[in-house]
């Protein structure tokens, strides 16, 4: 939740966030694809301090068949965070953030995903956070959109998570921690980099239509830059280009 605490200095006086950042720099990204043996595809994605990854299994048959779809395959997704990812201990177990983050995640990636390909069928996506510092449901997107190319499953385009917000009347991009706690608003976003395509969007907050628009430039260029760290990634495994 946005505390928009006006007490709290979350910019230096010289314009720069509390960890040196510019308001338009994202926090550090690495990604890798195939860290788990045991499944059809994975992916480790590390942002800031967040650490999501993600496992892929299937396509297989949907089970129990009540849940099949004749014409095309349903999308499982599962988004949890682990119980010693923040400071406090989660409590075990599917609670209630956890299960919109993971319809609002199956919704953004069936849009990418060609479903269509496996009729009756079940593909299980299950994202853990390792651990949080804010904007873990972005770094979810991109760590299982990874994961299902790992997994040689169909997409008409990767999708990246990514969030800007609003700190002291100023629009940053990639809130940390604090910013999240005490910010103005926050603004993740699901995109399709070479479509241009928005497949996810969330408002926490209030945003002018100029804070919106220029909000919306920074998510797309830093989409376009955690793009070419995908790209790089699958191509350290597989060697080429793709996505």
């Amino acid at each position: 939740m946005m505390g928009g605490y006006g007490d709290v200095q979350l910019l230096k006086e010289d314009g720069t966030r509390l960890d040196g950042r510019a308001v338009d720099e994202m926090r550090p990204v690495e990604i890798k694809v195939g860290v788990l043996p045991a499944a059809q595809g994975s992916a480790w994605v590390k942002q800031g301090l967040n650490v999501a990854v993600c496992a892929v299994y299937g396509p297989m048959e949907a089970h129990p068949r009540k849940i099949q779809r004749q014409d095309r395959a349903v999308l499982d997704v599962r988004y949890n965070m682990a119980p010693f990812s923040t400071g406090e201990r989660i409590r075990p177990g599917f609670n209630r953030r956890a299960r919109e983050i993971s319809k609002v995640t199956a919704e953004a990636l069936e849009s990418v995903v060609l479903l269509e390909r496996y009729p009756r069928s079940k593909i299980r996506v299950e994202i853990e956070i390792l651990a949080a510092e804010a904007g873990t449901r972005c770094a979810g997107i991109t760590a299982a959109s990874m994961a299902l190319a790992d997994a040689g499953i169909p997409m008409r385009d990767l999708v990246v998570g990514i969030a800007s917000g609003k700190i002291q009347d100023t629009v940053v991009l990639d809130l940390d921690k604090a910013e999240d706690n005490y910010g103005q608003a926050d603004l993740p976003a699901g995109i399709c980099p070479n479509t241009g395509e928005l497949v996810f969007l969330q408002m926490d907050g209030d945003l002018s239509i100029e804070e919106y628009n220029l909000a919306m430039e920074y998510n797309f260029k830093a989409a376009a830059e955690i793009h070419e760290i995908m790209v790089a990634a699958l191509a350290a495994k597989y060697g080429g280009g793709e996505a």
